[in-house]
């Protein structure tokens, strides 16, 4: 069983096409990540403006051809440099990163945390004073920020058109992903630009520590593609030249990289790209609530009715879930050297979806609902089996 995940259920915002959202905080949604459930639809706050994202070919090749896959996507990929003020006066820090074209609008993807600082619980983040965009050729333009979502890592940026030529790389479903499909990551890492780098997908629906706020990120995909510093923000490419992720993080050891990257699913960066040219802005879901894992072995050991689930082990003051009366645990006691809060409220369906566990909290959450949605929670009290309404707040950023 994997260590319990503390679950801040602060539900993502979706939108037409949201699918695989990334995004938790530890795992449940109290002091501000989530994920949620049955939904009673808030009035009109889901209409966006559709994207301007480029619809192209994907590539034709027979199997995977990395060469190809290069040649004709590097065009579109390009080096994020982004420049914050300094400690002293007068001095500039610099960050680089990746990103990639989406259209012709001018419009670039890119993480979150390659052009911010880092979030905290009064601000979404400090924008870099100056950021510049430098194609493959070595032309550099400058770019502004259109917005960033701090909770999923991701940014956009514009440049004008007439600057330089754009090729939009063609974005792919990162639904139908499959683990042990091959992959191709194009950045900068180390500021070595157009790097190629090459592996599989190792894992799906992973769930990691945010770069920018104290929520976890969910559904990432895993791959043993080397992601390293300089790689953020880059295309995570399948074997037709299509974007599946954006290159996010890596484990290291003491001897660096140690085969274990991370990647933002393409699913979720589309919801935020779309509601940051909508809005400026990401709107998440929030119950207020912070939620484990419940196994078929704890089950049987403290005598649960059902074999999984998500328990609830604290409901955030003054928080939805609280005003809905959710409960939380009220016994600590420690499992197979595991630490458990028993006796809150099991969570296993929201909106009639099926909940496995923490993670799916989030998910559901994240992918489904935004601030104002009213969704039912399907709950195990005790021997009783209860449908709980909650509507649905909006996430603060927590610290």
């Amino acid at each position: 069983m994997r260590p319990p995940v503390v679950a801040l259920v602060a539900l993502l915002a979706a939108v037409a096409g949201a699918a695989g959202a990334i995004v938790a905080g530890r795992s449940s949604d109290l002091f501000g990540g989530g994920t949620s459930t049955v939904v009673i639809r808030g009035e009109a706050t889901h209409v966006v403006t559709p994207p301007p994202i480029v619809i192209s070919k994907p590539l034709v090749a027979k199997g995977f051809q990395p060469t190809e896959i290069y040649n004709e996507r590097i065009a579109g990929v390009v080096t994020i440099f982004a420049y914050f003020p300094g400690k002293k006066p007068g001095k500039e820090a610099l960050d680089e990163g990746a990103g990639f074209v989406v259209s012709k609008a001018g419009y670039v993807m890119t993480a979150a945390h390659v052009v911010t600082a880092p979030a905290s619980a009064s601000s979404p983040g400090r924008p870099a004073k100056k950021v510049y965009v430098q194609f493959s050729n070595g032309d550099r333009v400058r770019s502004t920020i259109v917005g960033w979502d701090p909770f999923d890592d991701v940014a956009v940026l514009k440049v004008s058109p007439s600057a330089h030529p754009l090729i939009p790389i063609p974005l792919g479903d990162s639904s139908r992903v499959k683990v042990g499909q091959p992959v191709a990551a194009i950045g900068t890492p180390f500021g070595i630009q157009n790097t190629l780098s090459i592996g599989v997908v190792s894992a799906m629906h992973r769930t990691i520590p945010s770069l920018t706020t104290a929520y976890d990120l969910v559904d990432a995909i895993q791959t043993d593609a080397p992601i390293n510093r300089g790689n953020s923000g880059g295309p995570l490419l399948d074997a037709q030249g299509r974007v599946i992720g954006l290159t996010a993080q890596m484990r290291t050891g003491a001897s660096g990289f140690q085969g274990v990257s991370f990647a933002i699913p393409i699913d979720a960066a589309k919801r935020s790209f779309s509601q940051l040219l909508a809005t400026g802005q990401v709107a998440y879901a929030y119950a207020g609530i912070k939620t484990e894992s419940l196994t078929p072995t704890i089950a049987k050991r403290y005598g649960y009715a059902k074999d999984e689930g998500a328990l609830i082990d604290v409901v955030a003051k003054n928080s939805p879930a609280a005003k809905a009366g959710l409960r939380p645990g009220t016994k600590d006691v420690v499992y197979a050297n595991l630490a458990l809060t028993l006796g809150g409220d099991l969570i296993t369906a929201i909106d009639g979806e099926h909940v496995a566990d923490s993670d799916d909290v989030l998910r559901i959450l994240a992918e489904q609902f935004v601030p104002g949605d009213t969704v039912r929670f399907s709950i195990v009290r005790g021997t009783r089996s209860l449908v709980v309404p909650v509507k649905l707040g909006a996430r603060p950023l927590g610290t």
